[in-house]
Order: structure tokens, then C-alpha cells, then sequence
């Protein structure tokens, strides 16, 4: 399979955001090259809740694309697992659960969530739409999506506490559709009563240095940034909540 370029206008943007926003493009392409599960995601044969009983600690669950899978790195260079490492640090009691899907719209993420909160779930981070956005779907589709996906989540008891990452389309669809696409995460957020992570590539998309050869998946660099940025929205939620053993 040719490995993805984005566009040269793209690229040549000003601005960090709109340079980056080219390594949206390519999310999808990593469906191509095997899934994204990781060690601390559920097996495709056992129960959650068969995987939960051996630790007790509570979840936390982050449901994504291959930016949350990450693709191309080890499992514990991915984002989800060095935000574990901040948690334990923290002296927080939560296991991170690592269920993100190369090339999963929201659409996907959607048909899954019944079966991933099999388990019961003290926190969720959404991290979806980007290849929504790559594939220009109409930014209601995805809204209605992500909606129905906290939906779900509120429907377990006691609820989860929610976290929604936002993500940034292409230019190429116009101003016009990235701005309805923008809207959606902060709406949301403030909808369902969610933590808003402002972008989850900020200082990272259109970085060639953070980034892999292909120009789309984070290295382990540019992860060691993306969880940082995350933290920085997931802390409060933690430390507000139980789970905690220590400062």
C-alpha cells in the first residue's frame, strides 16, 4: 500500500495547528497495517469483566483511533500507557485500559461501546472522528455518534466520568465544515457535562520530528507530548474522584 502524503498546501500552512492538521489524514491508513489493540486493551475472547477481576483498581478507558492505539510503537509508548505511568506516579489508583482501533470512525467506536462496557468504568476518554473528518462525513453523523457513544456511558451505574478529546479536520473540505467539525467537542463537552481535551496533537501534528516516516502517528516523542496534554485535562478529574491512595 503507498504510504499517505498529504497535500502540499497543507503542509506548507502557517501555523503549527494548520501545518498539523495534514497527520489527520493518514489515521485510517493504519487499519491497513494491523489492529490496534494493546496489552492493557480487552481480548477479543475474553470478558471484560473476566479481564477486571484481576485487579480491582478502577478503570479507566480510553476508546480511540490509532493515535490511541498506537500504531507503529510499543504499547507502553502509547499515550494511554505513559498516562498510567503519570497515575501511578500521582499515587492514583486506576488502571488504564488501552481500547483504541487503527482506522475506527465513530460510527465504529459507537457499535463497540456496549461491548467494552461489559465492565464497569470509573472514567471514559473519547478520542474519536478524525477519520470522520478524513473522509469528510457530515459533522452532525459524527456528532450524533460521539453523542450516542457518552450516551451509553451514562447509562451505566454509577455513570462514568467523562473525558472528550478534540480533534481538527482537514482543510480541504472548506472553512465552513472545519468549523461545524470543531464545534462538536466543546458543544459536547459542555452537553454531557465532560472534561474537553482542547486538541490532542497540540504541539505534536506537523512536527516531523515527533512524528513517524509516514507523517501521521506521533513517535514515542511525540506520545511522551500527547499524554502530557492529556494529563493536564485527566489530573482534576482523578484526583477530585476515589481511587486516589496519596498526593
Amino acid at each position: 500500500m503507498k504510504s499517505f502524503r498529504p497535500p502540499r498546501t497543507i503542509l506548507s500552512a502557517n501555523g503549527a495547528l494548520l501545518a498539523g492538521l495534514a497527520v489527520l489524514g493518514g489515521l485510517a491508513l493504519g487499519g491497513c497495517r494491523g489492529g490496534g489493540r494493546t496489552e492493557s486493551s480487552p481480548s477479543p475472547h475474553a470478558s471484560p469483566a473476566a479481564v477486571a477481576a484481576a485487579d480491582d483498581r478502577p478503570v479507566i478507558l480510553f476508546v480511540g483511533t490509532s493515535l490511541t492505539a498506537g500504531l507503529g510503537l510499543d504499547p507502553s509508548e502509547a499515550y494511554p500507557g505513559l498516562v498510567q505511568e503519570k497515575i501511578d506516579a500521582a499515587g492514583l489508583r486506576y488502571r488504564v485500559v488501552n481500547a483504541g482501533v487503527s482506522g475506527e470512525t465513530s460510527a465504529g467506536a459507537r457499535r463497540r461501546m456496549g461491548w467494552l462496557l461489559r465492565q464497569r468504568v470509573a472514567v471514559l476518554v473519547v478520542e474519536t472522528g478524525a477519520n470522520d473528518g478524513l473522509r469528510g462525513q457530515d459533522p452532525e453523523a459524527t456528532r450524533e455518534n460521539i453523542q450516542a457513544i457518552l450516551d451509553e456511558a451514562k447509562r451505566q451505574q454509577p455513570p462514568p466520568r467523562l473525558v472528550l478529546a478534540a480533534m481538527e479536520a482537514l482543510p480541504n473540505y472548506g472553512e465552513d465544515y472545519r468549523r461545524r467539525f470543531r464545534a462538536i467537542y466543546p458543544e459536547l463537552a459542555r452537553a454531557n457535562g465532560a472534561t474537553l481535551v482542547p486538541f490532542l496533537l497540540d504541539g505534536v501534528a506537523g512536527e516531523a520530528r515527533l512524528n513517524q516516516p509516514d507523517g501521521i502517528h506521533p513517535t514515542a516523542e511525540g506520545h511522551a507530548l500527547v499524554a502530557a496534554t492529556v494529563w493536564n485535562s485527566l489530573r482534576p478529574v482523578l484526583a477530585s474522584g476515589l481511587g486516589m491512595t496519596g498526593s
